[in-house]
């Protein structure tokens, strides 16, 4: 009996001792929750060791909510823990939100930082909007500017800056800021071709960005465009020209001369292509008579044969033949002496 009050005393003293050191080793976090009226039961903060939650964190997290004046249970904290969110994160975001009078719940704030955004930064963009560049001068090669081409023809280099806010409602789901420059660039360019002539853009460069910024570009992304800003334009290629318009008007008119040339060109190749057929028509008509003169002579032996034609009917055209060359030799001399004469 002896030997079992003394295991018995033994086992007390274990307990007694094992209470006494987990209440010394989360005296600390304990006080510090007490003392900072966010009041965490011990046997909460030794559940929290046993699930590997950091007490320490829950206990901080809460204690800044609590002088805020928001209110969250150390469950909803420990289970964004468990679920591999940034508790400080949230809780920060939060806070700024409740400041800047902005409607975040616990729940919205969890979602977006489980999606892997940064929620405290999206507030912090709710409040003050960041400005983007358009295009994105980390992903260009070269010169970070856009190329557009209005109808004239005349190629433009555009810079944009777009100044965008955080919708908190469409963060989650919603499109980046990737998105966004790719619809700006796309708009611009857009308006830039349809613009008549470049120094309509030159001259009116806010016409373009307001354009563009009525296009509803935000749609389904998480930010809202609160502006959109020509930063620079410029015409590709001659941006150390002393007069741009000189030197296009140059360039144009030497382009349109080559042009003209080339359809002078084509023209004259059409033309002597022409003369060449012609000139082989010709020779086809002439084998075409000179085969009928062969014919002649074939048709006037068939008719003697047959008796269509005698001997002296012959005779007669060969001496009206003989006498129609002499004619046609008599005149041509006359034709000669006359043009002599007139010399």
């Amino acid at each position: 009996m002896q030997g079992f009050i003394s295991i018995l005393l033994v086992i007390l003293v274990i307990a007694v001792i094992a209470i006494i050191a987990i209440f010394l080793h989360f005296l600390g976090v304990w006080i510090r929750a007490l003392m900072s009226g966010a009041k965490v039961a011990l046997w909460s903060l030794v559940g929290m060791k046993l699930r590997r939650i950091p007490p320490a964190l829950i206990v901080d997290a809460r204690i800044r909510m609590i002088k805020a004046g928001l209110q969250l249970t150390t469950d909803e904290l420990e289970a964004h823990f468990l679920a591999g969110g940034n508790v400080i994160r949230v809780v920060d975001a939060l806070i700024a939100a409740d400041k800047a009078n902005i409607d975040l719940s616990f729940q919205r704030a969890a979602a977006i930082d489980l999606a892997g955004r940064d929620v405290f930064d999206a507030v912090k963009t709710s409040v003050i909007p960041k400005v983007i560049d358009c295009p994105d001068p980390a992903k260009s090669t070269g010169v970070p500017m856009l190329d557009a081409v209005a109808k004239d023809g005349i190629r433009l280099l555009v810079k944009a800056r777009v100044t965008v806010r955080t919708n908190i409602e469409r963060l989650v789901g919603g499109a980046g800021e990737e998105t966004i420059i790719a619809r700006v660039g796309q708009g611009i360019v857009s308006a830039i071709g349809s613009s008549l002539s470049y120094k309509d853009v030159l001259e009116n460069p806010d016409h373009i960005s307001r354009k563009v910024l009525d296009s509803g570009l935000d749609a389904q992304t998480g930010y809202e465009i609160v502006s959109i800003d020509i930063a620079d334009i410029s015409v590709a290629g001659i941006s150390d020209a002393a007069n741009v318009g000189a030197l296009l008007e140059t360039e144009r008119a030497e382009a349109d001369k080559k042009m003209r040339q080339a359809e002078a060109e084509g023209r004259r190749a059409m033309a002597v292509a022409l003369e060449q057929e012609m000139l082989a028509r010709v020779q086809e008509m002439q084998a075409k008579v000179i085969e009928a003169k062969a014919e002649v002579p074939k048709a006037m032996a068939q008719a003697l044969r047959e008796g269509k034609l005698g001997v002296m009917d012959y005779y007669r055209l060969q001496n009206i033949e003989a006498d129609t060359t002499m004619r046609k030799s008599i005149a041509g001399s006359d034709a000669n002496e006359h043009a002599e004469d007139r010399h």
